[in-house]
């Protein structure tokens, strides 16, 4: 998609969209680096995606960021979502939004390098 056209969703649309490609990498990265078995891996990839994790690595990559993605991250974190979380507190909940805004964002405009360069940044799985 154009960036301009990427522009006009909503963040919490970008944030659906992150969760899947962030939970597709992280899927990907455990068949490829272990021998799990489909519900060890489930549980293993748990590990990452729950919302304590993805707010913590979002902390980690903000000083990476640029100051345009930085602009995204806030979006999608004050991004109105009246989704109570169940296991996170509201502001993990918001930060993790924020971290699959951000995948989510990126991933629509089409800038894949720019989502590795995320994940090799705070993943070494």
């Amino acid at each position: 998609m154009e960036e301009k056209a990427v522009n006009e969703i909503s963040p919490l649309t970008w944030a659906y969209i992150g969760d899947a490609v962030f939970e597709l990498y992280i899927r990907e990265q455990l068949v490829k680096i272990t021998k799990l078995k489909p519900h060890k891996l489930h549980l293993e990839s748990i590990k990452y995606v729950k919302a304590s994790a993805q707010a913590n690595k979002l902390r980690d990559l903000e000083e990476n960021l640029t100051e345009d993605e930085k602009e995204i991250v806030r979006r999608a974190r004050n991004a109105k979502n009246h989704h109570l979380p169940k296991n996170a507190d509201i502001n993990e909940y918001m930060h993790s939004t924020a971290f699959e805004g951000l995948i989510g964002y990126l991933y629509l405009s089409r800038k894949k390098r720019e989502i590795k360069r995320d994940f090799r940044t705070v993943y070494s799985i």
